[in-house]
């Protein structure tokens, strides 16, 4: 069962964890149970089944690459656009995702091998990390 697990890979912007398990990554992250994660689709299609995206931003969410938005419900997405992290998302539809360290930490490849049920290859260095806009009905707010 694929969705129980705990993914090691290289996401759109950094070495991450990907999992359907909230308090799997929650445990191995060592942050506290109320902070949400960033739950990253693999299309449009797959967003819609999760959230609804306010009209006045579908062109905004559409053509957006490599940004968060964090919705009206508080939950935050991303759509994935990225092939190499597409590989997986495709089998999972959806999966919360997070950077591969202990929170306020610095990445440790020791540590993340290690609390990984699944790695995938190749790890690369890290990007930029995403834009983050808050959508409500009829504005956006930019957070990062």
């Amino acid at each position: 069962m694929l969705g129980d697990k705990v993914f090691l890979t290289q996401t759109d912007t950094t070495i991450g964890f990907l999992s359907q398990n909230a308090d799997k990554l929650t445990e191995i992250k060592q942050r506290p149970p109320h902070k949400h994660y960033i739950k990253a689709v693999d299309s449009l299609a797959t967003l819609n089944t999760l959230t609804r995206v306010p009209q006045k931003h579908k062109n905004r969410v559409r053509r957006a690459k490599i940004t968060t938005f964090i919705m009206g419900n508080g939950q935050s997405y991303r759509v994935i656009r990225d092939k190499h992290h597409l590989l997986l998302l495709n089998r999972l539809k959806w999966a919360y995702t997070t950077s591969a360290n202990l929170s306020d930490q610095d990445y440790d490849e020791a540590f993340t091998k290690k609390m990984a049920d699944v790695i995938i290859e190749p790890l690369q260095t890290t990007k930029a990390s995403s834009s983050i806009y808050k959508l409500g009905k009829k504005t956006t707010r930019k957070i990062r």
